[in-house]
């Protein structure tokens, strides 16, 4: 009965401050949720005129939302006079715990940010990467998802990715097409060349007809090499390269060239073994 007697006059004494403090957390609440929507909606504005990735659109506006709500609950809390200090030590160690547990994850989320951001590749790109090479049809948060030659679905996480050579062949509007070829010790090389140029550098793809580029690349064991390149559009890359190919072996064939493959000469002695007694 005494204890009831002494919150009574608890609530006589100071239930006037706390109906006021409530009245200003509700306040400081329904003010401050006004003002999270409001500053979401400008940050989602700026990332959009910015030309973000809308994958990374949706992420960054969530996060920059919750990060806004947050702050509101922990300004709310501490106006009704709750023991801030505790609080967030607790969810420093939480999120400590967390961050160790999702090392692996985290490092996947930090890649995908970073390619998003700095876009080093984008949908429809080709590229090689993780020893694959193949064409990105998703840029996820955690993945990237490549789709190689043969129909194959690779799937890469974003944290190796981005720490990794990435050689984009889709980024330059023409592309340098290359071909080398190797012929006998015998033939005649300016007659090579000048199939090579027939085969190749009057094809309408090739836009440097006017600079054929033809050189003898190197003196090797078994062949003279000769290296061809030749310029074209990116989409034409593997259409010339697999075309010209085929061609410049009817062509040789139908010329006499010959092309050396690797051989070896075997001297066979027949060895006599004298037996004694």
């Amino acid at each position: 009965m005494e204890y009831l007697l002494d919150a009574k006059e608890f609530f006589i004494a100071r239930g006037a401050d706390i109906v006021l403090t409530i009245i200003k957390a509700l306040l400081l609440l329904a003010i401050g949720w006004q003002v999270v929507k409001f500053l979401s909606r400008m940050f989602k504005n700026i990332i959009i005129k910015k030309g973000v990735e809308p994958s990374l659109q949706v992420f960054l506006s969530s996060l920059f939302k919750d990060a806004l709500i947050i702050l509101l609950i922990l300004t709310v809390l501490s106006t009704l006079g709750v023991e801030m200090t505790s609080f967030i030590a607790i969810l420093g160690a939480a999120g400590l715990a967390v961050g160790l547990a999702l090392q692996g994850s985290l490092s996947n989320f930090a890649g995908g940010i970073l390619i998003l951001l700095i876009k080093p590749f984008k949908v429809t790109d080709v590229i090689e990467a993780q020893g694959v090479i193949g064409s990105v049809t998703e840029i996820q948060i955690f993945h990237t998802v490549l789709k190689t030659f043969d129909n194959k679905t690779i799937i890469i996480p974003n944290g190796p990715l981005y720490n990794d050579v990435i050689i984009n062949y889709t980024t330059e509007a023409n592309r340098t097409v290359e071909w080398l070829f190797g012929i006998g010790y015998q033939d005649d090389i300016d007659k090579v060349k000048n199939i090579i140029k027939e085969v190749i550098f009057t094809d309408e793809r090739v836009l440097n007809k006017d600079k054929p580029y033809i050189y003898v690349g190197a003196l090797a064991d078994n062949a003279v090499n000769i290296k061809v390149r030749a310029l074209v559009e990116n989409n034409l890359y593997w259409d010339v390269y697999q075309d010209k190919l085929e061609e410049i072996k009817k062509a040789f064939d139908k010329a006499g060239i010959s092309i050396p493959f690797p051989q070896r000469d075997l001297h066979l002695y027949h060895m006599h073994k004298t037996l004694k007694d």
